[in-house]
């Protein structure tokens, strides 16, 4: 895709995004993306149906139960999991999906682009974002 370098600035643009996968613990890669965003000011929401709260943050269950509509959901779950996500996300509504390295196939790439969504996949927002 020659345009991936455009559509991952036009990604990370958007200020409103939901980490799916997001964890309490440190050292997991679900932790440093919601925490990067953060840090780097954007209104980052974690989903994760095991917690109540990471970091002194409302986490959710589900991207229906979040206060507003993520402009990006990014996944840092197993791609079978991202393939039962994807009509929720289309349902609300929203258009890009960000897939951190390991956390896609072939399938969700070709499902997420046959729903009319833009993805960017095997690209990390630590490094994006200066990691």
């Amino acid at each position: 895709m020659e345009n991936f370098g455009k559509l991952k600035k036009e990604m990370l643009d958007k200020k409103v995004w939901a980490v799916i996968g997001a964890t309490v613990k440190k050292d997991k890669f679900g932790y440093k993306v919601w925490k990067k965003l953060i840090d780097n000011g954007y209104e980052a929401y974690p989903i994760n149906p095991n917690y109540e709260e990471i970091d002194g943050q409302k986490c959710y269950k589900s991207l229906r139960e979040l206060p507003k509509k993520p402009d990006v959901i990014n996944f840092v779950i197993p791609p079978n999991s991202i393939l039962d996500v994807l009509p929720e996300a289309k349902e609300i509504g929203v258009k890009y999906l960000w897939c951190q390295p390991g956390a896609v196939n072939e399938e969700v790439i070709l499902k997420a682009q046959s729903l009319g969504f833009y993805i960017a996949y095997n690209v990390c927002v630590l490094v994006e974002l200066g990691e």
